[in-house]
Order: C-alpha cells, then structure tokens, then sequence
C-alpha cells in the first residue's frame, strides 16, 4: 500500500480526505494548529490548549461511523450561555487534551473512536501563534486572522517561538511515497508546516514527489488575483532545495453566473490554470474537471480529486517520479 503524507488545514484539506479515505491508501495527516478564531480561539486562550478546530473538521471527514454520531459531532450549540457557537467535536477534543496528556494522544482516541483508517497527527503539542512580520520592520501582525487579513504588509511569516515537529512526523515524512498539500488558504493553512525547519529538511531528504492540489478560487486580502504558477511560486520558495512536481487543477469552466456572484458576495476570482507558466517552473500538470457546487459554493470534487491522486501513485508504484531540486533558490518571496 503506498504511504501518502498530506500537509493542510481546514476545509480543503477535509474534503480532500474525505475522497482519499474511499482508496487503499496508508494516509498520515499533519494539520496546522495556529487558529485563534472561533471557537477555537476561545478554547486555545481560556484552557491553554493548541487550536483543535481543523483537527475536528479532519476527524469528520475521515470518520467511518453512522450519521448520526457525524451529526453529533457537527452539533453547534445555539443557545445563549458559555457553551455557545462551540461544536461538540472541539468540546471533547479539550476534554481529551486532559484526560490523554495532550493533543497527539487525544487525537488518537478519537481516530479509534471513529474508525478512522490512516493517522492523524497535529504540527506540534505546543500553544502557539502565527506572526507575519511587518515589511520594512514595522508592526508585526499577530495570530491567524490578524496576518490573513494583512498579507500585503507583511514580508514573513513565523511563530511567536521555536516550533519542533515530532519525530513521528518526520518518520512519516522520510517514508512516505508521495508528499501532497491539499487545497485551502495558502498563507494560513499550508505555508505555517513549512516555517518548520525540522520538517522541510525532512521534505527535502525524502525521496518522495511534492504534488500540490490547486485552489479553485482565491482568498480576499491573501490570493487576489492568483492564477495556479503564482500558488505554487509561494510554495516552492518556502520548499527549501525542492520545488512542487505535480500539480493537480481543475481545467473544467464554471459558469459566468457563479464567478459574478462570486466576486460581487466574496470578492473571490476563479484561480485559471496558466499552462505555459506552469511547465516553465518544470512542473506536471495532472488536469480535469474536479470542482462541484455543494450548497451554491465552489468546492472540489472529493471523489474525482482522490481519484487522480490515486492513479498517479498506481502509475508511478514501480518508477518514482524524480524529485524536483534546485541549487539556486531564491529566499521565501514577500508576502
């Protein structure tokens, strides 16, 4: 069984999971814990835990119980009083944390709990903030909601202390047979597992091939304007020695009335695929029509994208893709 190594965080990651889960494949989860918005935010300040929202969203998506434990899960709290807007998953996530010693091991039971075939592993047991430094030194943007709504006066991304990935994530890493980051926010969901340098360097000695699965529409105030070369640029400027191979992309049009209601409600724009820029960074393009309207929105098509994942690890079972190196990369570019 090929082992895959999937970096993301919130509802990219989750619908691409919820695909995956349908094909023999081992899959290990790393999921960013650096929200503080929310819910989760609530819980992270008041019980000094790591965030555990998109942990929650992930155990969903990859649970294999009845629907009505789905549900129960998924159930918000409504009325007025200290539990409201809390999902019930974050609740017994925090209850987990202190009964198991900490996030890891909670998110173990509850993957057992669900039946969840693959590991679920958070980037690191600590509290922790994102930081996005002020160009030309000045103010320093603090936490999650703070640096994406301020992308363009901020020239780096980091912690608010050193971040150390667990030895297991790096053993996963060293083994697995392709590396894959899922779609969702670039700034705020992918890049926080590559300002860890204990896990690029593990990326960068792996001798497994990076795919990225492309965004399909961008993100005010992070992506404006995005086409799929300008998403993988970002990405491979913070990949170290090694740059994106594969790039999975929608190549399907969506039609005028749902781009227009789209920039008019969201001010989100469709990521096009620009070929001719893609090829020139030497990257694959694995393309098809991948994207669904669920509930009026955009979304990836779980089942089509996991499935060309799948084939490209049945075509590539017994050759290996060569890794993409590069001796002169340039530093991470501005944000």
């Amino acid at each position: 069984m090929n082992h895959v190594v999937v970096f993301g965080g919130g509802t990219g990651l989750s619908c691409l999971l919820s695909g995956l889960k349908l094909f023999p494949v081992d899959v290990t989860t790393v999921i960013t814990v650096s929200d503080n918005g929310s819910s989760t935010g609530v819980l992270k300040k008041e019980l000094d835990i790591p965030a555990v929202g998109d942990i929650g969203k992930v155990l969903i998506s990859m649970a294999n119980v009845d629907e009505d434990f789905i549900r129960l899960l998924r159930y918000r709290f409504s009325k007025d009083g200290s539990l409201k807007n809390h999902p019930v998953r974050n609740i017994m996530l925090a209850a987990l944390i202190d009964l198991k010693g900490n996030l890891t091991e909670a998110t173990r039971y509850m993957c057992r709990l669900l039946n969840i075939k693959g590991t679920v592993l958070p980037l690191t047991e600590d509290v922790v903030e994102l930081v996005g430094e002020g160009k030309n030194h000045k103010k320093a943007f603090f936490g999650e909601e703070e640096v994406s709504q301020n992308i363009r006066n901020i020239a780096k991304l980091s912690y608010d202390h050193d971040v150390h990935a667990s030895e297991e994530i790096i053993s996963k890493i060293l083994g697995s047979d392709l590396i894959l980051f899922s779609s969702g926010s670039l700034y705020t969901s992918i890049l926080p597992h590559l300002i860890v340098p204990e896990l690029v360097d593990a990326i960068n000695r792996s001798k497994a091939p990076i795919m990225y699965v492309s965004n399909l529409v961008t993100q005010p105030g992070e992506t404006d304007h995005y086409n799929v070369s300008d998403h993988l640029r970002v990405l491979n400027s913070y990949l170290g020695k090694r740059n994106v191979d594969i790039v999975l992309a929608n190549n399907a049009q969506i039609d005028n009335s749902i781009r227009e209601r789209y920039l008019e409600t969201e001010k989100k724009t469709v990521v096009e695929l620009d070929r001719e820029k893609v090829e020139a960074m030497g990257t694959r393009i694995i393309e098809d029509d991948i994207f669904c309207i669920d509930d009026d929105r955009i979304r990836h098509d779980a089942l089509k994208t996991a499935f060309l994942v799948f084939s490209y690890l049945m075509e590539n079972s017994n050759q290996r893709l060569t890794p993409h190196f590069t001796d002169d990369k340039k530093p991470p570019v501005a944000l």
